[in-house]
């Protein structure tokens, strides 16, 4: 399998800061995208249609007019898996203390240290990549699993077939298609022939 490179997510309403963060974690070997408000963050997450790939959240706790706090409630509500990690000012420590407990991955005080910030974001895309491979492995031996007939209905689907057309190409039933259907999703752990082609696209599955 391919190794994915997570990205990181920098949400921050200052130009300069984000700029630097981009510039620092580019320095470092790493893909950083940066974003000037919790809302422009949202949007993009929303566009992962929960289909996730990895990344990291980098967010200042204190934004206009949506809060960083605000923002990860929000990322929460979409079941989105990335880790937040929040920056804060010297009044916001107890609010991202309780963020943490909330479920945040972790939070760093302005001013930090450029070496002490990249250190906390590499130890959450070291998560970030365990859980990516895991996955790949148990999908990678779900596949192993199906039998040869469901192979069979697996690769008519990942080609955009409907059950009818699968049916006569297999010269089963319809009936007997979506029994097959049915396997394939839950061996996969999926819910829709969409969601299937994205999984077996991103971890170049065949």
């Amino acid at each position: 399998m391919e190794t994915v490179n997570p990205a990181i997510h920098i949400v921050d309403d200052d130009a300069d800061f984000r700029d630097a963060l981009v510039w620092l974690f580019d320095s470092r070997g790493h893909q950083a995208q940066a974003w000037p408000s919790g809302e422009a963050f949202l949007a993009a997450a929303r566009a992962q249609g929960a289909l996730w790939s990895p990344a990291v959240v980098l967010m200042d706790i204190r934004m206009e007019p949506l809060s960083g706090l605000a923002t990860f409630e929000e990322l929460r509500s979409l079941n989105c898996p990335w880790p937040v990690l929040f920056l804060t000012g010297h009044g916001d420590v107890t609010m991202a203390v309780a963020a943490v407990k909330n479920g945040a991955w972790d939070f760093l005080e302005k001013p930090f240290q450029d070496n002490v910030l990249v250190d906390k974001v590499e130890a959450a895309l070291r998560t970030v990549q365990s859980e990516e491979m895991q996955q790949a492995q148990r999908l990678r031996q779900a596949l192993a699993s199906l039998s040869a007939r469901e192979r069979e209905v697996l690769d008519e689907l990942l080609q955009g077939h409907y059950n009818k057309n699968i049916a006569d190409h297999l010269g089963i039933t319809p009936r007997t298609v979506e029994f097959h259907r049915a396997n394939i999703f839950e061996k996969m752990g999926v819910s829709s022939a969409v969601e299937l082609a994205h999984q077996m696209g991103r971890f170049q599955l065949s």
